[in-house]
């Protein structure tokens, strides 16, 4: 399935508007050969095969190789993140279902965030022998974690969570366990509703009081 698409464009006129849409064409021909191929099968030539493009189309918007993964890398991450805004229902009365609704941002729960993860699973396959790359791919800043210490921490702040939580540790735990959780459901080696279950299980250790309102999922 391919990435998600859509995102707005500037109106820069037709010509702007007509370089803007073949550098994203060529963009998501990085994402669908990485999703179906890794990353290593992305070279020049291959993304402007898949884009429908010439080989000199790549080359006019993109310096070279290491350009066009990295601005394909960080367009994801915008993509996503966007995306993830739209579907995260940001309720700060319900930290527990608001860290559940971050975490399932990590399981492939549909065709997007399934083509998502695995784009990132190439990216971190190529970044473990390209320090370039892994620059990009894992900057010194940890935003996700820090959100979701900064929920943990209002919640045990408020009586909601368990005193002395090291909520910095805990956000840690959580994410790394999201990550591996959704890579083992990409691989068949844990269901959907497995991954979610362990997660809620997490979850459970944390606040003092379950949430009689959640459904399980499927």
């Amino acid at each position: 399935m391919p990435p998600p698409t859509g995102a707005p464009r500037p109106a820069t006129g037709p010509s702007g508007e007509a370089a803007a849409d073949k550098r994203r064409r060529i963009i998501e021909a990085v994402w669908r050969i990485a999703a179906e191929r890794g990353l290593h099968a992305a070279s020049i030539r291959e993304v402007a095969a898949e884009a429908g493009v010439s080989v000199r189309a790549v080359q006019y918007h993109f310096a070279d190789k290491h350009r066009l993964l990295v601005d394909a890398l960080r367009l994801l991450h915008d993509e996503n993140e966007r995306i993830a805004r739209s579907r995260i229902r940001f309720d700060p009365a319900d930290p527990r279902g608001l860290l559940r609704d971050v975490l399932d941002e990590f399981l492939p729960v549909d065709a997007q965030r399934a083509a998502a993860l695995r784009v990132f699973a190439a990216y971190y396959a190529r970044s473990l022998t390209d320090p370039a790359l892994a620059a990009v791919f894992l900057p010194d800043e940890h935003p996700l974690e820090e959100m979701v210490a900064g929920i943990l921490a209002a919640a045990r702040d408020a009586g909601r969570a368990a005193p002395g939580l090291d909520v910095r540790l805990e956000a840690d735990l959580l994410v790394s366990a999201a990550v591996g959780l959704g890579g083992d459901v990409l691989h068949g080696r844990r269901s959907l509703a497995q991954a979610r279950r362990a997660l809620a299980y997490r979850l459970g250790t944390i606040f003092l009081h379950g949430d009689p309102s959640e459904a399980p999922r499927r």
